[in-house]
């Protein structure tokens, strides 16, 4: 009996070994964040450890996520950035501080800089009841503690669909570094990241 038992544990044993583990699934999520052309946006998120990117449009039909239609300021979308993220690496409020005191500026209504109509509000694209907690409770704080000289517009809404944008648009910052807009836009707003938040950057040199 004791053999036969020492025989099926090392048969288990073997079988085991045999099967090759898989190891486990790293767990992101995914928000949506708006505030402006989604060029620069794009260009200060993918420059974040644990976060992959795609520009594209959100708010509005499926029929008109295209970008001259977007740009009539019709449609009911913004230039939105879809931002998946592994929270082992980076955590939502983190991202919040990025988008709020880097990205953009949240106080601008219905325009971004030198780009004006809806399609440039700022908006944050919620995917889960937990994130539009956190980003209500992140405004709260912010407007508690008087962080801008205005008020915050950004509006908090659910993601009802996400449509990526046209190849061209997508990682434009980077095939275009010497683009004017890009240039005198976009750029401050990485060297700002750098000198922020340099514990968030995927590399040192991004």
């Amino acid at each position: 009996m004791k053999l036969r038992n020492l025989y099926a544990g090392l048969l288990a044993l073997a079988i085991i070994a045999a099967v090759p583990l898989k190891a486990p699934a790293a767990q992101t999520q995914t928000i949506v964040l708006a505030g402006g052309c989604f060029w620069g946006m794009q260009g200060v998120f993918e420059r974040l450890k644990g976060v992959t990117t795609t520009v594209g449009y959100a708010g509005g039909a499926s029929a008109t996520a295209h970008y001259e239609i977007v740009s009539t300021g019709e449609t009911g979308h913004a230039e939105s950035v879809e931002i998946v993220y592994d929270p082992s690496l980076i955590s939502l409020q983190q991202l919040f501080a990025v988008y709020f005191f880097v990205a953009h500026d949240p106080t601008q209504v219905n325009r971004q800089g030198p780009d004006d109509g809806s399609q440039y509000r700022s908006s944050i694209f919620y995917t889960t009841p937990a994130q539009r907690d956190a980003a209500t409770a992140y405004v709260n704080a912010l407007t508690k503690r008087h962080a801008f000289g205005a008020p915050i517009a950004t509006q908090i809404v659910p993601l009802r669909a996400f449509y990526p944008a046209e190849a061209y648009h997508q990682h434009y910052m980077d095939h275009n570094p010497d683009e004017p807009y890009i240039v005198f836009n976009d750029a401050p707003k990485v060297v700002a990241l750098r000198s922020k938040y340099p514990q968030l950057l995927a590399t040192p040199s991004t």
